[in-house]
Formats: structure tokens, sequence, C-alpha cells
């Protein structure tokens, strides 16, 4: 990765280098512009890890081919959202899915089923298929704010899917940052989080947070080089600042020695509430 930094800080945490194993920024694209991508790549694309053309955005996206043109020229890897991946499979179109795939050569997919109901056998048995052809995401959680997964399913869930050969496991917020690993007024279920961390290695999970708040709360929890997904585009470099403790909101948090390395022990922030 290009060094973009003009000039030297110190006691700043160290931060992971693309290709990241950790630390990983996923930002959704919700229909940008052929223009608006060049210039997002030009200002950002040094901290963009993955892109995320947001739900089915690319079934009426005009020039899909340019945009993913620019997008790999740029070594930044791009995929769909996992609604179109349930809307291909709530129509009995998986194979379809898989030619789209091919025809617009992914190299990733999200697999998920926030929006249908899709016993988690048949995920899994999807994720499997898909292995051989890309490299799989799979999103954890519900979109509907009604429906409450206990942290115990979470686990099961997300452990059964890499099992079944997903690269990473994605928590569930949706754009709205507002289900999923979060209540309806946007805190984080702490709880649920520290349970799934008991079982599931950091850097396999990308937590979506599309909140600074949130933001904040998961990098003073788990450091720097947490992996956070669902980033707005033009909150890609103000997310860099927080993660380095350049922005009011981690300032103090980072100038203390203990976390200069960007890892941090389990002690719970009292920006939200605790309970799961």
């Amino acid at each position: 990765m290009t060094d973009t930094k003009n000039y030297f800080l110190n006691n700043l945490p160290k931060r992971t280098l693309k290709p990241r194993i950790s630390g990983f920024t996923m930002v959704m694209d919700k229909g940008l512009s052929l223009r608006e991508v060049e210039d997002l790549i030009e200002t950002s694309g040094n901290f963009i890890d993955i892109i995320k053309l947001g739900w089915a955005t690319s079934y009426l996206y005009p020039k899909l081919r340019e945009k993913l043109q620019i997008y790999r020229e740029a070594k930044i890897p791009v995929y769909f959202g996992g609604t179109l991946f349930e809307a291909f499979i709530v129509r009995n179109q998986f194979d379809d899915y898989r030619k789209i795939l091919d025809k617009y050569q992914m190299e990733y997919v999200e697999v998920s089923d926030g929006s249908i109901e899709l016993p988690h056998d048949e995920k899994c048995e999807y994720i499997r298929k898909l292995v051989p052809q890309v490299r799989v995401l799979s999103e954890v959680g519900s979109k509907d704010d009604t429906k409450i997964i206990p942290p115990y399913k979470w686990i099961e869930q997300m452990e059964a899917e890499l099992s079944a050969g997903s690269w990473k496991v994605i928590g569930e917020a949706r754009e709205s940052g507002q289900v999923g690993l979060f209540r309806k007024n946007g805190e984080v279920r702490s709880g649920l989080v520290e349970e799934i961390l008991t079982k599931i290695p950091q850097e396999k999970i990308i937590w979506e947070a599309p909140h600074k708040a949130q933001q904040v709360w998961f990098i003073k929890f788990l450091g720097a080089n947490v992996n956070l997904g669902n980033i707005a585009p033009k909150e890609v470099i103000p997310l860099e600042t927080i993660r380095l403790g350049v922005r009011g909101d981690t300032f103090q948090f980072f100038l203390d020695p203990k976390n200069h390395n960007g890892k941090i022990s389990f002690v719970k922030p009292n920006l939200f509430g605790t309970d799961s």
C-alpha cells in the first residue's frame, strides 16, 4: 500500500497493510457514478479493502462493466450484495446466479439469508457449492428488527458457515445500523459481540458498523485493526482517523501506551449499554 501520509506523528497505533487479513474496511457503493468511483479511489483507495455493490443495485446500474473495471484497475475487490443472492435463490435461479458471477468475472460473493427464510443447512450447502468458484463472505443475522437471534445461534451459524468454506463472516446491521448487532436506537449489543468472540476469531468477522458511534465502539473494544463494513464512501478517511487516534473520539484513547499496537484487552467501554 502506498504511504499517503503527509507528515510524521509518533505513538500512533500500527495499522495492517493491504492486502489485509485484519483491519478491513468494507465500503458500500449504492450506485456511485463512474466519476464518483474514480474520485473515491483517488482520495480513499489506499484505505479501502473491498467494495460491496449494495443489495441489488448492480441489477440496475447502467455501466456495470465499466465500474467493475475501474475498481479492478485500482486492485480493489468488489462483490454483489447478499440481497441479490437471495433474490436469485427465492426465484429458484441459483444456476443463473452462478452464470452472472462468471459473466462479470466476480472473485467474491456474499451469501446471506437476511430477507428470506432459508434453512441453515441449505445456506451452508450454497456456500460449499460456491467456494470452488469464488471467495465467499457469508452474512449472519436478520434484517427484520423484530427478529432477535440469541448469541449461541449467531455462534453456531458462524462456525458452520466458516466450516462450509466462508472466507469471512459478516455481522448483520444493515445500512441503517439498527438491526442484528445493534438495537433500534443504534446501540451495540455488546454482550452479543463478547459472546461471539469467545468462539469466533476476530480476524474472521467483518462487523457492519455504518455509524460513527458504532465504529468508535468497535475500535475502542477491539483495536485499530478491527474489520468494519457498510462504510459510506465519504466516511472512509474519517474512519481511518478514528482508527489512528487522530480524531477526538479516540484521541486520548490511543495516547495510552498499552493501546498503541491497536490490540486491547476486553474491557467493556461505557459508550452504550452492556446487556446483550
